[in-house]
């Protein structure tokens, strides 16, 4: 498995392949993600360094998707995945590990495994951070552009719904974003309160 090489090819896709205007989901995004699984999955006690490659590997690919499709950008991802990485010494097992990863990370989340929720915990962190507000308004961006959302008001509606029903899966993640989270919830929820019904 050659981490460095497939990094490179999977960098240099995003690069040139990924639309300008996904505000949200960009190369930022990408490299925002796998940082936080490498925090998640050091804080979960995972030491292996083949292990930690596999997680690394999903956080990169996670959402390579996008470069052919908005909508079922997972399975495009894992397609990609699948062509791309045999060339990087990664085996059938390697590989299926890396799409599970890549697959639980859909809305709803449903990880089965440890990697699983590390990565799924990585790619909505930020709903726990101080960074949230600036973080959410880039998808409301991308998300505008695409005529999914209509206003302001629709969004902040969309976002009261996400976080009630989103949760964190890996004991860290809650410990370290849970509290913010909710603190975010309560400040949307005194917004949306003060539009017309």
């Amino acid at each position: 498995m050659n981490l460095q090489q497939a990094e490179a090819f999977i960098l240099t896709e995003l690069r040139e392949h990924l639309s300008p205007t996904l505000y949200y989901h960009g190369i930022h995004h990408v490299l925002d993600v796998a940082e936080a699984s490498r925090r998640l999955a050091e804080a979960e006690g995972i030491t292996d360094v083949g292990t930690l490659a596999l997680i690394r590997t999903a956080a990169l690919y996670h959402d390579c998707g996008f470069v052919s499709t908005y909508q079922g950008h997972e399975e495009a991802g894992c397609r990609l995945a699948r062509q791309s990485l045999p060339r990087f010494a990664y085996s059938p097992e390697e590989i299926e590990t890396v799409c599970g990863m890549i697959m639980a990370t859909r809305i709803p989340q449903t990880p089965q495994n440890l990697l699983e929720k590390i990565v799924c915990d990585a790619d909505l962190d930020y709903l726990g951070r101080d960074d949230f507000e600036p973080i959410a308004q880039t998808l409301f961006q991308e998300l505008k552009v695409r005529e999914m959302v209509a206003d302001e008001a629709a969004w902040n509606r969309i976002q009261v719904r996400f976080l009630e029903s989103h949760r964190y899966w890996t004991p860290t993640a809650v410990c370290w974003r849970e509290t913010r989270k909710l603190g975010h919830l309560e400040e949307l929820k005194r917004i949306v309160s003060h539009f017309p019904a």
